[in-house]
């Protein structure tokens, strides 16, 4: 037994001692381009294409694939049992949306690790549920936080550091520090958008503690950029090369990806809500957790639960004050 043991602690300090470098066809050339590329880890060779490691070094496709194979074999990445899987969901942390109601409503706040989309029409409180968690983040685990900072890329110019400012002094936290503690970025397009999402990565590999993207829109610039049934599967497939890359972070790196959407109005609907989020199925697919935004009775706002893996669909009503989120 103890020799066993010795065998896996040896096993374990060769599959950490393995470097980018020690891989096949990769020499110090390679490496370079590869951790200019933001592929610096086995991990991140080991989740990617052979088409992304040719487009990112100009190495060949075979040669590509063989470093891909080696790095998700030094990784042991297998079939995992359900024990295993279960230890790896209690690393996940849920940030407090301010409201009891709507926290319960998905299963305790927004989940690190997973994407949860906010779809509805102007004024639903959507991003003002953005501004929220991008403070509430910063709070220690037993109020709700994920002790992390927030990053926001900002394609509809809604970005407030002021109301950031104004929801961290009503928390308890200290105004300028908050502050300190969150990085914001304005996108042009969606290409700019697609590439800010990748920079999110570095932010992470120079030590920054980033628990929660926002992006707010996210079919925004989409939708400016493809216009017209003839640009829809182009946009459709540059759209989903965006989510996956965005669950992969969020996958990699235990992060809570926060999205909202804007919504049209169904012609063919004659009786019920004919709102509906855009993006198509792509989009609905690849969010783990989909929610309807809309206004209700005397200022309130309602959160329909639309999609989640193990959960009902349901409601909750919150309100929104000048110092956040909270139960009517």
């Amino acid at each position: 037994m103890v020799e066993k043991e010795i065998k896996k602690e040896e096993t374990k300090k060769e599959k950490k001692e393995y470097s980018i470098s020690d891989l096949p066809g990769v020499g110090s050339a390679t490496a370079e381009k590869l951790v200019d590329s933001g592929y610096n880890d086995l991990m991140s060779i080991a989740v990617a294409s052979p088409a992304e490691l040719v487009d990112a070094c100009g190495i060949g496709d075979n040669v590509a694939k063989r470093i891909i194979n080696v790095a998700r074999t030094k990784l042991d990445m297998g079939f995992e049992s359900g024990e295993d899987l279960l230890k790896k969901r209690e690393q996940v942390t849920k940030i407090t949306t301010g409201s009891k109601n709507f926290d319960a409503l998905i299963g305790g706040g927004v989940e690190t690790g997973a994407i949860t989309e906010a779809y509805g029409q102007y004024g639903s409180g959507k991003t003002t549920l953005a501004h929220q968690l991008a403070v509430n983040v910063q709070l220690p685990k037993e109020k709700g936080g994920a002790e992390g900072m927030a990053v926001w890329i900002d394609s509809e110019s809604t970005l407030r550091p002021e109301f950031l400012k104004q929801l961290a002094e009503a928390q308890g936290l200290n105004p300028e520090e908050a502050l300190k503690n969150f990085r914001g970025v304005r996108s042009f397009n969606s290409d700019h958008q697609m590439l800010l999402a990748e920079k999110v990565e570095d932010l992470i590999n120079d030590g920054l503690p980033v628990k929660l993207i926002i992006m707010d829109s996210l079919m925004g610039h989409f939708r400016s950029d493809y216009s017209g049934r003839g640009q829809l599967a182009d946009r459709q497939q540059k759209l989903n090369k965006h989510m996956h890359q965005l669950m992969k972070i969020a996958t990699k790196y235990n992060i809570a990806i926060y999205i909202t959407n804007q919504v049209m109005a169904k012609p063919d609907t004659f009786f019920g809500d004919p709102t509906e989020a855009i993006g198509g199925h792509v989009l609905a697919h690849a969010s783990t957790y989909r929610i309807y935004l809309r206004r209700g009775k005397k200022g309130t706002r309602v959160a329909k639960l639309v999609d989640a893996p193990a959960m009902p669909d349901g409601e909750a009503i919150f309100q929104i004050f000048d110092d956040g989120i909270k139960d009517v």
